[in-house]
């Protein structure tokens, strides 16, 4: 039976409407069968090969002609040029006339978090208090999510996801865009803990209807907010110390990383007042910090640098933060930040909840900085080996390189140039199907016309 064909109330058929909707949302999930485990030991030749800079100031990419890759397990185990004898039981990818790269990484970014704005029950980006310190979010990604396998498209490998809401956000986690379950794709559970940064200096705009005065009054109260809740965890965790019988606290105990040095605080500032009064706070506290959001960062990059504060920006496709600012003025922050020797990362999430489905656009963020200054190596660098640097997988994530995981992109061209293609990818060893629902749509209406075409001829 046809449930809307029955004599319902109207808004009762709403409320159905909506439910199904909703149901659809739910199930339209990717298709794209995670790989199985590498079997053989793998081969690439003939390529050319590209890795990112290996200092961060750095300007050129190293190129490798008629490379060799050999990986065994998910692990690189030999990189080498010219001849190589092949032993017996490897898969061979031949790969002459193309070039081999690093999986990008992105980040900031909620992919996987979020399936569509329009239905709640797909997003799990935030929580609804204000400080949550122990929320992971790795605990929430769907591994299901349709639109990795089109961030996958472009070449992204890799991932640094950051929950969101509140004051205290929670800990970002380190991902790979390949797994059954949310453990497969995990790769770190917590790099540390987010802390989203007020505004320092009123905001004049039409839109504001908060007075000078009291937007700073609302400021200086939520750092104290900030200052005593990481006060009071010093205090908890010196206490537990020294007696064990003390109550446990699961969101003071989020904070024990940060607060020992192990991990940084992540502070979410864009403008120059929040970034450099944000660094002067963790600083004062001893901590370790990432800028992430860095839009303003450029005005500050010496003192950046100064501090030895990495930068996580999240993206170049936006407006000045002023009308007195050069219309090209984040274009160029990036360059800003390397020639005063500050480790950045580019990322794509400035669109908020809409930025997972554009995370595909990433390698372009990047480009746009190379086409106001930034240089080609140091581009790929803001996008590969930046990011795991600052993630603090460097040593596993980011170039090509013996010993690392076989998590590279096999292409056309520059995967910066929007006119390459990814055609072969692999995350820790294991050849990754790149076919996403685009792809499909696609496939499917070229095939219509087609038979339309067909059926016309006489």
């Amino acid at each position: 039976m046809n449930i809307l064909n029955r004599n319902v109330p109207s808004a009762r058929c709403a409320w159905l409407a909506a439910i199904l909707l909703a149901s659809s949302q739910l199930h339209a999930q990717s298709r794209q069968v995670p790989a199985g485990r590498q079997s053989a030991p793998t081969v690439i030749v003939n390529g050319t090969l590209h890795n990112p800079p290996p200092d961060r100031s750095g300007r050129d990419e190293v190129v490798v002609e008629d490379a060799w890759i050999m990986f065994e397990d998910g692990r690189i185990t030999q990189v080498g040029t010219g001849e190589m004898e092949i032993p017996d039981g490897c898969e061979v990818l031949d790969a002459e006339g193309l070039h081999i790269y690093p999986g990008l990484i992105a980040g900031p970014t909620q992919l996987g978090l979020i399936e569509t704005e329009q239905v709640r029950a797909t997003d799990d980006t935030t929580e609804l208090d204000s400080e949550h310190p122990e929320i992971q979010a790795w605990v929430a990604i769907n591994p299901d999510s349709d639109l990795i396998p089109v961030a996958r498209s472009s070449g992204i490998m890799s991932a640094v996801v950051f929950p969101g809401g509140g004051i205290i956000s929670g800990q970002p986690s380190m991902i790979r865009l390949d797994g059954w379950t949310t453990e497969d794709l995990t790769i770190r559970e917590s790099l540390g803990v987010i802390v989203n940064w007020p505004m320092m200096n009123p905001v004049t705009s039409r839109f504001v209807r908060r007075s000078a005065s009291d937007q700073k009054k609302r400021s200086a109260e939520r750092v104290k907010r900030i200052d005593t809740y990481f006060d009071d965890a010093e205090d908890w965790l010196k206490a537990r110390e020294a007696d064990p019988s003390i109550p446990w606290n699961t969101r003071y105990a989020a904070l024990s990383g940060v607060i020992s040095g192990e991990v940084p605080v992540y502070l979410d500032a864009s403008r120059p007042s929040q970034i450099e009064s944000g660094v002067a706070w963790a600083k004062g506290r001893g901590y370790r910090v990432v800028i992430v959001g860095g839009a303003g960062s450029g005005s500050c990059a010496r003192m950046l640098a100064e501090e030895d504060v990495p930068v996580m920006l999240k993206g170049t496709h936006r407006l000045p933060l002023a009308r007195h600012h050069a219309h090209d003025e984040i274009y160029g922050t990036p360059e800003r930040l390397r020639e005063a020797g500050v480790l950045f990362s580019i990322g794509n999430s400035e669109s908020g909840a809409f930025a997972p489905a554009q995370e595909r656009d990433l390698a372009h963020q990047a480009a746009s900085a190379a086409a106001h200054g930034l240089p080609a190596g140091a581009a790929l660098r803001s996008v590969t080996l930046s990011p795991a640097e600052i993630a603090g997988v460097g040593d596993e994530l980011g170039s090509i390189e013996t010993g690392k995981s076989a998590t590279l992109i096999v292409t056309t061209g520059n995967p910066l140039e929007l006119t390459s293609e990814v055609l072969v990818a692999y995350v820790d060893g294991r050849r990754i199907d790149l076919s996403d629902r685009q792809k499909m749509l696609a496939e499917k209406y070229r095939e219509k016309y087609q038979q339309i075409e067909d059926e016309r001829q006489p």
